[in-house]
């Protein structure tokens, strides 16, 4: 019962991640005006926004492709992680301390899809 458990929260973590992902990337692709500041204020090149896009997009899929093939959905969520660290990471090295919360915590919450993905396997 409580595997059970386990994999509908990872459903409900791994559908609501997805849709996170998607609503960002889409905010990269269409040039958000302060999801565009932001990024040039961290140096992105324009020509990375469709790059980072795609990343999230592949991580929303993965995620969901997961439910039903459960490796894909960790080795996703995984990259997920890494993605939101590498924005840590990435606006601590511009001094923008200001802006690390949120990433920290979308790396935060993407750790969780992962870890009841490899404990529902």
């Amino acid at each position: 019962m409580e595997w059970v458990a386990m994999y509908i929260a990872y459903i409900v973590t791994a559908v609501l991640l997805s849709a996170l992902l998607a609503f960002t990337a889409r905010n990269k692709l269409v040039r958000e005006k302060e999801v565009t500041a932001i990024l040039t204020r961290l140096g992105v090149p324009d020509r990375m926004f469709p790059v980072l896009a795609t990343l999230q997009l592949l991580g929303a899929a993965g995620l969901l492709i997961g439910i039903f093939f459960r490796p894909l959905g960790i080795a996703a969520a995984a990259g997920v992680v890494l993605f939101f660290a590498g924005a840590v990471i990435a606006h601590l090295r511009a001094n923008d301390a200001k802006g690390t919360p949120v990433p920290a915590v979308l790396t935060a919450f993407s750790v969780v899809p992962l870890a009841l993905g490899a404990a529902t396997l």
